[in-house]
């Protein structure tokens, strides 16, 4: 199934999908009986930890992206872009960020990058392709009440459906929200109940953007898109649905590959205000504030896969090794392997490490507003302790909470379950106070045990035995280079 196909037929599309996930569970059969049987016997450490329905959720997700024959991208990419339709309690209001008639975004987004570079991302600096300044479309979505969960959305223009979600909305806060999927898969309509949520917690509304994915659109077009959808708020394009968004009242959101490219535009944010520049927008010179606050969910921030929870944490995540793509790779298609060829689905090789696409590698988050980030005993733990002890040497307000044997993103892979909901309050009480009184959130970590919730508080300033200079070293020889030295370690 390519692409095209979906965009000629979605709902059949859909239905066809819908049936190769049915069939693709049989071969899980004798997976899920040596499941059981471990549980049964006293065998299984997970059993220990989550209940049978999230096992068996992560053992089959497990088994499907690790051992399953690899597709096509372009034929995976298209699955996860089907929109199931809109029904039930939420408000979806399409809108476009038009692109300005100027070119200053575009010229902000590269200056950064080249003056970010290392010696061999300058040398390729010439050939690393500036993506064109494109409309970004995005879903305005928001928890609708009294209806009941069959309900369609009801029929009309997209600015009446805005208007009637602002009006079930209890404050300003505005999340602007980067779905994850490994920079290649997945869509707003993939996060929609994840997202309506959120807004349901905290009141507010979520402004869920569709960024352009890679391979077809490698680093920086995501990242070029974000900061259009950010001064679409601030600064709303004639014919905006939306009014001016004050920046305290919006909040970096995003999931996996969504948390780095929040980080991402809050990494360029900060580089531009250093530069004391302003971008030149709809025909005015418009200044770059920062946001109120960030709040990322499993941030992927080690593109490279370098650090070690990439394997040992292996048992708890469903996530592939770092090594699949190597001895498995995907056959190719009209989008992958990439022209010309490079080793890595979202950036060209000489960008691998560059500090924004492996956000751990960043020298310097002074004077970022509030931080929150979650996650489980997954993958991607290390980096995700790592960039918080960097936030907080940096004397960043960041409050990190750690779910015991939760996986990757769990509150979108495992919805139901009570961590989740917890997961959700932590959340909420976050953008709460940063709206009420920024001022009031400290840094501080809390470990959620699993099946009792209990909390417990730990010591952000022990939360990595990893130094900068073994981060460094661990990425650069991840891709076959010597880290520069000498590298000054922060007291993290």
């Amino acid at each position: 199934m390519g692409i095209e196909n979906v965009e000629k037929d979605p709902a059949a599309e859909l239905k066809r999908a819908r049936r190769g996930i049915i069939w693709s569970l049989l071969p899980q059969i004798p997976t899920l009986v040596r499941l059981f049987l471990a549980r049964v016997l006293g065998l299984s450490e997970t059993a220990r930890y989550i209940d049978l329905e999230t096992d068996i959720t992560l053992t089959i997700l497990r088994s499907m992206l690790g051992t399953s024959k690899p597709q096509p991208v372009g034929k995976t990419q298209g699955m996860t872009l089907l929109d199931p339709g809109v029904k039930g309690r939420i408000w979806i209001a399409k809108a476009v960020a038009e692109a300005p008639p100027e070119r200053g975004v575009r010229e902000a987004v590269m200056s950064v990058i080249r003056s970010m570079s290392d010696s061999e991302a300058q040398a390729a600096a010439e050939s690393l392709r500036a993506p064109d300044v494109v409309p970004v479309e995005a879903e305005w979505t928001g928890y609708r009440a009294g209806v009941a969960s069959d309900e369609p959305l009801p029929e009309g223009p997209e600015g009446q459906k805005y208007e009637a979600m602002v009006k079930e909305c209890k404050n300003a806060t505005t999340v602007l929200y980067f779905h994850g999927g490994a920079y290649y898969l997945c869509d707003p309509v993939t996060h929609r109940a994840l997202v309506k949520r959120m807004a349901k917690n905290f009141g507010g509304r979520v402004y869920s953007v569709r960024y352009r994915l890679a391979p077809q659109h490698p680093f920086p077009a995501a990242l070029l898109d974000a900061l259009v959808s950010y001064f679409t708020l601030l600064y709303p394009p004639p014919g905006s649905m939306h009014e001016a968004v004050s920046p305290r009242d919006i909040i970096f959101g995003g999931d996996s590959a969504g948390g780095n490219l929040a980080l991402a535009l809050s990494q360029l944010l900060l580089q531009l205000r250093r530069q004391d520049v302003a971008i030149p927008w709809f025909g005015a010179d418009r200044a770059v504030p920062l946001p109120g606050g960030i709040a990322v969910l499993s941030p992927w921030l080690d593109i490279v896969q370098s650090l070690p929870s990439w394997t040992k944490n292996s048992k708890w995540d469903y996530l592939p090794p770092p090594s699949l793509h190597e001895k498995k790779p995907p056959p190719p298609d009209d989008i992958w392997p990439a022209k010309p060829p490079r080793e890595h689905l979202f950036v060209d090789d000489a960008f691998r490490i560059h500090p924004l696409v492996c956000l751990h590698l960043a020298e310097s988050w002074a004077g970022l507003p509030p931080v929150w980030v979650s996650c489980g005993w997954e993958s991607l733990a290390d980096e995700d302790k790592y960039i918080v002890s960097r936030l907080r040497a940096d004397d960043v307000s960041v409050v990190f909470e750690e779910y015991e044997a939760m996986p990757h993103v769990f509150p979108a892979v495992v919805p139901k379950v009570a961590q989740t909901e917890r997961c959700m309050q932590g959340l909420t009480r976050f953008i709460t106070a940063v709206r009420k009184d920024p001022a009031s959130i400290t840094s501080s970590y809390t470990c959620i045990k699993a099946k009792t919730l209990e909390e417990v508080e730990g010591d952000v300033a022990k939360l990595t035995p990893f130094q900068q200079k073994d981060v460094f070293q661990l990425a650069y020889s991840r891709v076959g280079r010597e880290a520069p030295l000498p590298l000054v370690s922060p007291k993290l």
